[in-house]
């Protein structure tokens, strides 16, 4: 491909009250800034409260250059906001507020058309939770040609009927290895190896390409007939927070330029542990500085 890609990514918005202050979030939002960040054309499909809080994550969207056009204004329910804990491994431990505007994403027919003429459509489980949403989600997804899971379970808003929805739908699954023993356990029986794991859910959803993140121990992906593993950069961490979101825009956007498959999971490591290294999900940077993060861990 040689035009810069276009991804359409669906799903929360939200403030994220940690201990040290308030950030914004939502995985989609993160992977479609760091996509628009890098090189492709990323808009984000999600609802607002017509509050404060709603309000002031669009001055965050038009800061950092994320395109609003596709986030809807809700009259009735609040902008999400969710509380979070930073944990001693330095994971983070999320309580998500039910019933908030991104709970209420409503269909609207040229929204099935981006997501038809788009490179790629990101999505993830949370953003089901509720049933406007979730027959939204369902709707955009029978237009979009190349579908991208970000599972991206957060408990207790799950269950195993929707995700098997969802996974049914999926061309790429992305997971890590919680992720992965959860829906393992759900779907076929505990305890077994990766390769086992990933065989099963490849066969039994038809899903084509499959990514593990696996935080300081690297990443692998499987194919249909291949296994590739990569370690993992080694850097200091600051936070985790949109570690995993930055790897999988950069994971699409090298898939998308047609790259061979050891350099895109090289690229997505790169960027995981570079804004692992940050603080926040959203940092400002450019691609130089990226790059030159890479070139200066492979040396």
């Amino acid at each position: 491909m040689n035009k810069e890609p276009s991804v359409i990514c669906f799903g929360e918005i939200l403030w994220d009250n940690l201990p040290d202050g308030r950030t914004a979030g939502g995985a989609p939002m993160n992977v479609a800034y760091h996509l628009n960040t890098i090189g492709a054309t990323s808009q984000l499909i999600s609802r607002i409260g017509h509050d404060q809080p709603g309000a002031q994550l669009k001055n965050f969207c038009h800061q950092i250059s994320l395109p609003t056009a596709l986030i809807q204004t809700d009259q009735l329910h609040p902008t999400s906001e969710v509380n979070a804990k930073i944990m001693a491994n330095h994971e983070v431990v999320y309580d998500i507020v039910l019933n908030v505007a991104w709970d209420y994403i409503s269909y609207e027919p040229h929204l099935g058309d981006l997501a038809g003429t788009a490179d790629a459509f990101v999505f993830g489980s949370l953003s089901a939770r509720n049933t406007t949403s979730r027959e939204t989600l369902l709707h955009i997804l029978d237009s979009a040609k190349f579908k991208i899971f970000d599972v991206n379970i957060r408990a207790p808003h799950y269950s195993k009927e929707i995700l098997a929805l969802l996974l049914q739908r999926a061309n790429v699954l992305k997971l890590n290895n919680d992720e992965l023993e959860l829906l393992t356990a759900l779907f076929y029986k505990k305890g077994v190896a990766e390769s086992e794991g990933i065989k099963f859910i490849q066969q039994e959803f038809y899903i084509p390409e499959i990514i593990i993140t696996k935080g300081s121990e690297g990443a692998s992906y499987y194919d249909m007939d291949t296994a590739i593993h990569r370690k993992a950069y080694p850097v200091k961490v600051a936070d985790t927070i949109g570690a995993g979101d930055s790897f999988l825009a950069a994971f699409i956007y090298k898939k998308l330029k047609g790259k061979a498959i050891t350099e895109v999971l090289d690229y997505a490591l790169g960027m995981g542990a570079f804004i692992a290294s940050q603080n926040g999900a959203c940092p400002a940077y450019t691609t130089t500085d990226l790059d030159n993060f890479i070139h200066q861990h492979n040396n």
